[in-house]
């Protein structure tokens, strides 16, 4: 049986200018890496609560950032259980403005920015979808056809989250449905209002129902996997397992 070679660490390709680049192989680590988590939910399952308690858990007693576009909802939970957030109410939902709204978050030096929601980016008054309207009936629908559904908008977007300096909390809110059970209606959320598939930018995607429980849909932290919680506390319950995760050391393995 044939061995493959050595691997072979950095290997040099020639740049359009032609001067070589050096592309080199580090050990992987978690060092520096800030949580990124989404909660999803309808409408009174308790998004903007526990957003601001898992927000309050990454801070560590710090005070965060929120971005609030739900009319001060948050700041009713001023205070409570200790919670401290500075505030920036947005009113128009241009992604490239939740952008900046990231950029002014890092210059004060914020740990922790919890957006609620991201959905408005996706549908409110000048979100996405707006954006992609408005462009059309400017430049007509032949020309803008490479913009489908305000992918650079989003693309940047979710750029400027996964680039913020500190951990990153953003609520959505599910597309909703009325279904039966035992013949009673009852309203279930759907996937989140915002682009297709958005969930899988983040290292945690929960789902929160209208009874309070939460469900890991997606988890990159081990000990969160496939979790279902009851009336999560989301300072113990989520920031510290994320925590706990983010700091631990690679466990050492002997080469063969």
């Amino acid at each position: 049986m044939t061995q493959l070679p050595p691997p072979v660490r950095t290997a040099p390709r020639s740049a359009e200018n032609g001067a070589e680049q050096q592309f080199a192989f580090r050990p992987a680590s978690k060092a520096g890496r800030k949580a990124r988590v989404s909660i999803q939910g309808v409408s009174g399952a308790g998004k903007t609560w526990t957003g601001l308690s898992i927000s309050h858990g990454l801070a560590q007693g710090q005070k965060f950032a929120v971005i609030d576009t739900e009319r001060g909802s948050a700041s009713l939970y001023a205070g409570h259980r200790g919670i401290q957030f500075d505030s920036l109410p947005m009113v128009r939902y241009d992604p490239r403005d939740l952008g900046r709204a990231l950029e002014a978050a890092a210059e004060v030096g914020y740990p922790v920015v919890f957006v609620d929601s991201l959905s408005h980016y996706w549908k409110g008054t000048d979100g996405t979808l707006e954006q992609v309207e408005k462009a059309k009936a400017k430049y007509g629908g032949n020309k803008f056809a490479g913009w489908k559904d305000g992918t650079p908008l989003q693309n940047d977007m979710v750029a400027a989250i996964l680039d913020y300096p500190g951990h990153v909390v953003c609520s959505m809110r599910s597309y909703t449905e009325w279904v039966l059970e035992n013949g009673k209606p009852q309203r279930v959320g759907m996937r989140p209002e915002q682009r297709k598939g958005i969930e899988y930018e983040f290292d945690l995607a929960v789902a929160m129902d209208l009874d309070n429980r939460l469900e890991v849909l997606k988890s990159r932290c081990p000990s969160l996997h496939r979790a279902v919680i009851e009336r999560p506390n989301g300072a113990r319950d989520i920031a510290a397992p994320l925590l706990a995760w983010l700091a631990a050391e690679p466990e050492q393995t002997t080469e063969q």
